[in-house]
């Protein structure tokens, strides 16, 4: 029995062209990206003259929320709203996070203001991030292409990215952050119509189908914990964001240290992200020849040496140089986790999964971020190369846990029908699979 099928191209098309705008908005408004997250430490940094310490503390706290963002993907794979599924968190989150954002703008700006505020924000943002985590990988396993959507989300999430990194400084020097914030509230918005968009390609059937099956409340968490696939995914996004050096530490190493001007922070990341999409294209096309188990091989390998560059500058514009290479060389590893982390979904749990995934992305990236500023801070001289370091051991370490992944789940490629998995999904959700 076949459980899942590859679309024809030109239903391919129409699901890229629904979850590229998808992404792209959705990545452009939530509280953790650039645009939001770079604009708000400058305000800290800047405004309020918080101390780099005090700014990963800022991060940290305010992504609790995404911390236990499994409720919002349990929530989101238990309740219908409107009987519109991911469509219905649209429709209800949206406008309610664009408010959020809307009262910040007019409220005294202070460290109090603006973690109430981003605390909120993720909050009802994390609504709509599990509806759109466990729609994409809903839609990659039914239809086989896990490994392209996740190089679709990689690409176009890496825009908005771009954005708000080249135009945060910009952002920083030219507009209140009142104004930064009502800007954040408008893509909200024009992120909570795609909730009145339900394109056949993606929807049709997509709720009645095997993957999405469910159990009742007990025995979807039985499920999810005695489904081994999901715990090799979670462990490897966690280290792959685990990167002391990379964030609030580097900031103030290229602006207080080197004496770069506060936008070569925002032009490194930019250059850094930008880095990624050749690879994510590359990994588009590679996933279909080649299985996912090499795929996640070859990239946690070349990603290992990835920061140690950066202990060797000695000039912000040598970081912006640099910031080409050590982008490419984690492209494949990002790609190869999300496809894995797709591909181990439990029957309808994805959801759920997926914001396992989330959370333990933002807690590895914030905690992180606060372990690195505590180092940078220990040292005057040599505390930036310290972070470089604990990141390379990490990123090394990352490497066995592949060993820990089920065979079956990554020994095909993109496209490729996968019988044993299929046997499993059926065997979870209590149907027999018969004979062939």
């Amino acid at each position: 029995m076949t459980i899942a099928a590859v679309p024809g191209e030109t239903r391919t098309g129409q699901i890229y062209l629904y979850f590229a705008p998808l992404t792209f908005l959705l990545f452009l408004s939530t509280p953790v990206a650039y645009l939001v997250d770079i604009s708000t430490t400058f305000m800290l940094k800047n405004q309020l003259h918080e101390s780099a310490v005090s700014v990963s503390t800022f991060r940290l706290i305010t992504g609790l929320p995404a911390y236990v963002a499994f409720i919002f993907g349990m929530t989101r794979d238990l309740w219908n709203p409107f009987g519109l599924r991911d469509r219905g968190y649209l429709l209800i989150f949206a406008p309610i996070t664009a408010a959020v954002f809307v009262w910040m703008a007019f409220s005294p700006l202070s460290y109090t203001t603006l973690m109430i505020g981003v605390l909120l924000a993720m909050v009802t943002g994390g609504f709509i991030s599990a509806a759109y985590w466990g729609l994409l990988a809903l839609v990659g396993q039914e239809k086989l292409m896990s490994g392209r959507l996740s190089a679709l989300w990689n690409i176009v999430s890496s825009v908005p990215y771009i954005v708000g990194a080249l135009t945060s400084g910009w952002v920083a020097d030219h507009l209140k952050p009142s104004q930064t914030l009502l800007l954040v509230a408008f893509f909200t918005l024009l992120l909570g119509a795609f909730g009145l968009w339900r394109p056949k390609a993606v929807f049709e059937g997509a709720y009645d189908k095997p993957y999405a099956k469910r159990t009742d409340l007990w025995g979807d968490v039985k499920r999810l914990f005695k489904h081994k696939a999901i715990y090799a995914p979670i462990l490897m996004i966690f280290m792959f964001q685990f990167s002391p050096g990379s964030n609030t530490p580097l900031q103030y190493y290229l602006t207080n240290k080197l004496h770069a001007p506060d936008a070569y922070y925002g032009y490194y990341y930019a250059i850094f992200v930008a880095a990624f999409i050749p690879i994510f294209f590359l990994y588009a096309w590679l996933c279909r020849r080649v299985t996912l188990e090499k795929l996640l091989w070859w990239g946690l390998i070349i990603t290992v040496p990835q920061m140690i560059p950066l202990a060797f500058i000695h000039t912000g514009a040598q970081a912006l140089w640099l910031a080409l290479p050590i982008g490419m060389l984690g492209g494949i590893a990002a790609a190869a986790i999300y496809d894995l982390a797709m591909r181990s979904c439990p029957p309808g749990l994805q959801g759920t999964m997926m914001m396992f995934i989330a959370a333990g992305n933002l807690l590895a990236y914030r905690g992180g971020d606060l372990l690195g500023s505590k180092i940078y801070a220990a040292s005057p001289t040599n505390g930036f190369v310290y972070c470089v370091i604990v990141t390379t051991i990490v990123y090394g370490l990352i490497v066995p846990v592949i060993l820990l992944v089920p065979k079956h789940v990554m020994n095909t490629a993109d496209g490729e029908a996968n019988p044993k998995l299929e046997a499993q999904i059926l065997a979870e959700i209590g149907e027999a699979a018969p004979a062939t």
